[in-house]
């Protein structure tokens, strides 16, 4: 299980001016909500306007959230913003797309779908290894980095990558080996950088 959002991240955006927590969280979370309204059946088009719009909100709204173990987490909280604010766009379709009436809609306002949870929390380990990964990139040689790429993310055979990049197989494994260390040690610091729980 990849870290929460990080406690000092928070801060950081809760303290205003500071870009570079901004492209951070931004980077780890628009593909998310992108993903997550496509999944919803929105159209790109409106799955990006959604996410801009959900960023405009946590921006406008991050002084509220505090952090509490008595309390939702962070990304609960998101998910919860991102949730209200799919079923909001969706609701607000053109007449002639079925939405299963006014009862159906309050009643997936009421209900939270477990899926949408799973499918949020799937959705941002994913996008927390692919940030994680381009964070450690540039520490391996490109043939190593093709390794670790072709066999752990594209599920290439080990025998095809070694061929593609002149190595032996277990060379090859060696490098997928280093690599994946490596993203997993900088999970654990960010796991150990006052994680919000």
């Amino acid at each position: 299980m990849p870290p929460e959002t990080r406690h000092s991240l928070i801060q950081r955006l809760q303290d205003g001016g500071d870009n570079a927590a901004w492209e951070e969280f931004a980077s780890i979370y628009r593909p998310v909500i992108v993903r997550i309204a496509l999944r919803k059946q929105m159209q790109f088009d409106d799955a990006e306007d959604l996410a801009q719009q959900v960023l405009l909100l946590v921006l406008k709204n991050i002084n509220k959230w505090k952090s509490d173990p008595a309390r939702a987490r962070f990304r609960t909280w998101l998910q919860t913003v991102v949730r209200n604010a799919t079923m909001n766009a969706l609701s607000r379709r053109p007449k002639d797309q079925a939405s299963g009436g006014t009862d159906s809609l309050q009643q997936l306002h009421q209900r939270p779908d477990k899926s949408d949870s799973l499918s949020f929390d799937l959705e941002w380990q994913r996008e927390t290894l692919r940030w994680v990964a381009q964070q450690v990139r540039g520490e391996f040689e490109s043939t190593t980095w093709t390794a670790f790429w072709d066999t752990a993310i594209e599920q290439l055979p080990a025998q095809e990558v070694a061929e593609k990049i002149g190595r032996s197989v277990g060379a090859v494994y060696i490098a997928r080996s280093r690599v994946m260390q490596r993203i997993k040690q900088r999970i654990a610091e960010l796991d150990d950088d006052s994680i919000t729980q």
